[in-house]
């Protein structure tokens, strides 16, 4: 199960006690308290792991450790390790009191989302020519405490589209080494899954069904996984039984849910033309093209249609470094 959108409550450590104390060698009444520790602050960090977001699922709050007291003869306390929270890359962490949003779009970018808080000074730092013997200590500040809602939203150059069963996991095979589950029947792709060709990373986005921008059958929880794909593949089954209306559905769920997903480059591909006769494969074709100039017939099964797809794909990739 992909967790993708959790809240949690992050701790930051608290700072240690100053201490109070005195040299009592040699006669010496001197203040000696050391000062404490500060306390471990909490960072997010991108990794490439989808799943990151798993660990949360049971674990809603976190807590950095507080620094430690300060001790005598002018030893501070050990400050606390900092605590790092790994997200997937995608990741918007908003904070839900003060709004502010922090996003990962970086595998190692790291980001402070929680400061911990300052040691206290120990005895030894208030003294003074007429304070000799000061009993004076702070404690440790508060560390920064927060609710976070963790929300990911896959970064992408290529998201498959479509409604379910036509096709999307056994491309994402043919081109990629991900491990898709394929099967006869709808709703096979229930997580997002992910493929590298060369520098592009595609994803295959669950099928969409009418009603999907409400929340029926997978819903919204994946149409925002879309909005940050740049280009869509948007894959008509050419076995449909209205290949238009199921593009037309598909469409429209994208426009109810963000309108500037209607504007992102879209190519159809009319997926499983080897089920058809040829000459229903090119009036389904026909008929797409009256609606989106970039419309092609593939087959997994026909290597010619693949390397369609591959050309495709490598123009991307010279737009992506240019």
């Amino acid at each position: 199960m992909l967790i993708d959108d959790v809240k949690i409550k992050v701790m930051a450590g608290s700072g240690g006690k100053g201490a109070v104390a005195f040299n009592k060698n040699m006669m010496s009444l001197g203040p000696v308290g050391g000062s404490g520790g500060n306390g471990g602050s909490i960072y997010i960090e991108g990794i490439s792991d989808l799943s990151a977001l798993n660990q949360f699922r049971f674990k809603k709050e976190i807590k950095a450790k507080d620094g430690q007291d300060g001790r005598s003869q002018f030893r501070d306390g050990n400050n606390a390790d900092d605590l790092v929270l790994f997200v997937p890359v995608g990741t918007v962490a908003q904070n839900l009191k003060t709004g502010e949003d922090i996003e990962i779009t970086k595998i190692g970018q790291r980001l402070v989302i929680a400061c911990g808080g300052r040691g206290g000074r120990g005895n030894f730092h208030f003294r003074s020519a007429t304070n000799t013997t000061p009993k004076e200590f702070e404690y440790g500040k508060l560390g920064e405490s927060l609710v976070l809602h963790l929300e990911l939203k896959m970064i992408a150059d290529v998201g498959f589209v479509g409604m379910p069963n036509v096709g999307k996991s056994s491309l994402l095979n043919e081109l990629t080494n991900a491990q898709s589950k394929v099967a006869n029947y709808p709703f096979t792709t229930l997580e997002p899954n992910l493929g590298v060709y060369y520098d592009l990373i595609l994803a295959d986005i669950p099928g969409l069904i009418e009603g999907a921008s409400i929340g029926k059958g997978l819903g919204i929880k994946f149409l925002r996984h879309i909005e940050r794909t740049k280009t869509l593949f948007h894959f008509v089954a050419a076995d449909s039984v209205n290949p238009m209306a199921d593009y037309k559905t598909v469409r429209n769920e994208l426009g109810a849910y963000n309108k500037l997903l209607l504007e992102k480059p879209e190519y159809v591909l009319v997926s499983k033309k080897d089920i058809v006769s040829s000459s229903i494969a090119r009036e389904v074709v026909k008929k797409l093209e009256g609606l989106n100039k970039n419309v092609t017939p593939i087959s997994v099964f026909d290597q010619d249609s693949i390397e369609l797809v591959k050309k495709i794909l490598n123009d991307l990739i010279l737009k992506k470094t240019e």
